[in-house]
């Protein structure tokens, strides 16, 4: 089969698609023929050296797929020809992945293949985060940062979709306007306006959800309420930072981290009906909103990958398997 490759770790130039041998299914997995996958900013890190794969999981980029059943378990829920969406452990960036059947979702008919490959890795990440680790409930406040990537754009909505406001930053005004078009309350150019002092006004923030780390961590916790929650999903901005434990004592705030990727099988799998019974029918339905950039051929990933390095998406960007697909 074709997949995408890499010699060495790198930036996007290292990326080539080239033949590999076809993934073996096991018992309880469906092989699934993938029509799109999702780029993840983890598969930036992936690709650099500094996100490697758990143990067991594919060395191939990839974390969601969509696509058709080759392959099933002749008990399994979905049969060959079934058209699914899903998370992967990786391996998504191949003509064939590895599905668990625990994590799989029929795909409706109203989505494209674009579109379902662009839900579980956001969709699940911010439900993980917002309803599972910090609890986020109706009539509070939750800031997110980055809220114009597939993430961000997902737990804005999902803020709203909960009861509660959601806050955003981002670095452009394109970017603001379309955190505010997700649903946003208000949102802050990080570039030019003090966060923190911005939200504070506000009221506070009782979440926040931070891809960034380091740089942000006062900041964060000069924007929380008593006894908020910040929940750390990402490093861009540093992982070692000088802090006062004083302001966490006195606030009463807890920090948290996470990662989706490590999880066992049967968080990703709650989080994958969560995806099933609640999101996909309010996406369907016009109370959610899809979130897709554009689309880009298998064979053009590395335009794929410097276009997210580069912070141009607004929402998810999508690899293809063929070029008829792209723009879907």
């Amino acid at each position: 089969m074709q997949a995408v490759m890499q010699e060495s770790y790198g930036g996007p130039e290292v990326l080539r698609l080239a033949e590999c041998e076809q993934p073996s299914r096991r018992a309880g997995q469906l092989l699934v023929r993938v029509m799109a996958s999702g780029v993840n900013r983890a598969d930036l890190a992936q690709r650099a050296g500094s996100y490697p794969p758990p143990p067991g999981a594919s060395p191939l980029l990839g974390l969601e797929v969509a696509g058709w059943v080759e392959e099933a378990d002749a008990d399994s829920r979905f049969q060959p020809g079934d058209a699914v969406f899903g998370l992967v452990e990786g391996g998504g960036y191949a003509e064939y992945a590895l599905l668990e059947e625990a994590l799989a979702i029929a795909k409706p008919d109203a989505l494209s293949w674009v579109e379902a490959a662009s839900l579980p890795e956001a969709w699940m990440t911010a439900w993980f985060n917002l309803v599972e680790k910090a609890g986020l409930a109706a009539g509070e406040t939750a800031l997110i940062h980055a809220g114009a990537s597939g993430v961000g754009a997902a737990a804005i909505q999902l803020s709203g979709l909960l009861g509660a406001r959601a806050l955003a930053t981002a670095g452009s005004e394109d970017k603001l306007a379309y955190c505010r078009e997700m649903g946003a309350a208000a949102a802050f150019n990080y570039k030019r306006q003090d966060f923190a002092a911005e939200v504070k006004a506000l009221g506070g923030a009782d979440v926040v959800l931070d891809p960034v780390g380091a740089a942000y961590l006062d900041a964060n916790v000069s924007a929380l309420r008593p006894d908020g929650r910040l929940v750390c999903i990402g490093l861009l901005g540093g992982a070692r930072a000088d802090f006062n434990l004083g302001a966490l004592l006195m606030k009463r705030i807890a920090i948290l981290g996470s990662t989706l990727r490590p999880q066992p099988l049967a968080v990703k799998g709650r989080l994958a009906r969560a995806l099933e019974e609640t999101i996909l029918p309010a996406l369907l339905d016009g109370r959610l909103r899809l979130s897709v950039d554009c689309s880009f051929p298998l064979a053009q990933v590395e335009d794929a990958h410097r276009y997210v390095e580069e912070n141009r998406n607004l929402g998810k960007v999508v690899l293809t398997q063929f070029p008829t697909l792209a723009g879907e």
